[in-house]
């Protein structure tokens, strides 16, 4: 990523440059830039961004295609915005009134030093600024180094948990694909029935555009197609992110929580399956409840039963091209017992959508005051 500061040596974190004041509401068009814009994430933040009736997309970055078109990019995109990817600079800022960062986790680190007390607002999809915790964050991410003074200050969180929050925030963190379901089939027990889960066990499987466009020998075709690839059997960072947020939220809520994470061959969605135990007692109903009644207001979550439709629900092809994240709880009466309970749930998402670009545009309606679901109205495309 190219990244150019006009400061001097030593200037970077010294100089400010008064934030722009942008008002809640749509009174005006947004402007928004997209850094990463060559990428899959990017891409899709493109598309989103260009049908928003109150975003104007007004500056994309990024570096090894400096000078290129969106629809010399992604052949999805034939439209003229009179916008090609040019460097990142401190002068981002008077162009944008939100940047969102499709980039790896080093170079967020490096931008939001750049421009945190510049642009009006950052929302990072990266995993720069996901994990608070210092000793966690190093153990999942080493080779990133981040401004100590920011990390209090991203508000990081799935929209419908940390709404409020998002309200007033300059600096947004956003989940990873697997956390975000993670922490949407998570939450409504620690966070609403006020569980203690002693062991959560997870298992997730996703397509080849979770890895992103960079060339991957497992990723080529003779050896992806067809494949269930255990690429992560343990120790996946998006587990201690999930983690560090919920006990974050109510400490002690989480004992253990370990996840497999496998690729599978179609191309984009995921889902996750979570194995809960508890040593406490919820009656069925209560728990069939508990997801709706948590849920209620969240138009991006629908909780489902399994067997409501032609096929078995949650799946990945439900859901791809929209924003939703579709969750199914299930009681395992067999393992019931005076010691713990079992309890089975499902999610799928598009993990370009509300894994990562719808999601953040979702987070960017909630700060400046417009409804969650403004240019995200799309149904999912099936079969695709």
């Amino acid at each position: 990523m190219c990244i150019r500061d006009s400061g001097g040596p030593g200037d970077r974190h010294r100089r400010r440059r008064r934030r722009r004041r942008i008002p809640s509401g749509a009174a005006h068009m947004i402007r928004a830039g997209v850094v990463g814009a060559s990428g899959l994430a990017g891409g899709d933040l493109i598309r989103l961004i260009s049908q928003h009736p109150d975003f104007e997309l007004t500056f994309l970055g990024g570096s090894s295609n400096i000078g290129r078109r969106p629809a010399e990019l992604h052949p999805g995109l034939r439209f003229d915005l009179g916008l090609s990817v040019r460097a990142v600079t401190e002068e981002v800022a008077d162009l944008v009134d939100v940047l969102f960062l499709a980039t790896p986790a080093p170079v967020s680190a490096e931008l939001a030093s750049l421009l945190a007390d510049r642009v009006p607002v950052i929302v990072d999809l990266s995993g720069a600024f996901r994990i608070r915790t210092p000793e966690l964050h190093d153990r999942w991410y080493p080779k990133v180094k981040r401004r100590p003074d920011l990390v209090e200050r991203f508000v990081y969180g799935v929209p419908e948990l940390v709404g409020e929050q998002l309200a007033q925030a300059s600096l947004i963190s956003l989940p990873g694909c697997y956390a975000t379901s993670m922490t949407l089939a998570l939450a409504p027990l620690t966070l609403g029935l006020g569980l203690e889960l002693r062991t959560v066990v997870v298992d997730g499987k996703s397509g080849s555009s979770g890895g992103g466009l960079s060339l991957r020998t497992t990723d080529l075709h003779p050896l992806r197609n067809g494949a269930i690839a255990p690429y992560a059997p343990t120790g996946h960072r998006h587990a201690g992110e999930v983690r560090d947020f919920l006990e974050r939220g109510r400490p002690g809520s989480v004992g253990s929580l370990s996840m497999s994470a496998y690729g599978v061959s179609h191309v984009r969605g995921l889902m996750t399956s979570s194995y809960v135990f508890t040593d406490e007692r919820v009656e069925q109903r209560e728990l069939q409840r508990a997801y709706p009644r948590f849920y209620k207001g969240k138009p991006f979550v629908r909780v489902r039963r399994h067997n409501e439709t032609l096929i078995p629900v949650p799946d990945p092809q439900a859901v791809l091209g929209s924003n939703f994240c579709d969750v199914t709880v299930l009681h395992d009466q067999e393992a019931v017992s005076y010691t713990h309970l079992d309890v089975y749930k499902r999610q799928a998402l598009d993990n370009l959508v509300k894994g990562a670009a719808g999601q953040a545009v979702q987070a960017a309606n909630l700060r400046f005051g417009l409804p969650e679901e403004t240019g995200l109205a799309m149904q999912p495309v099936m079969p695709a």
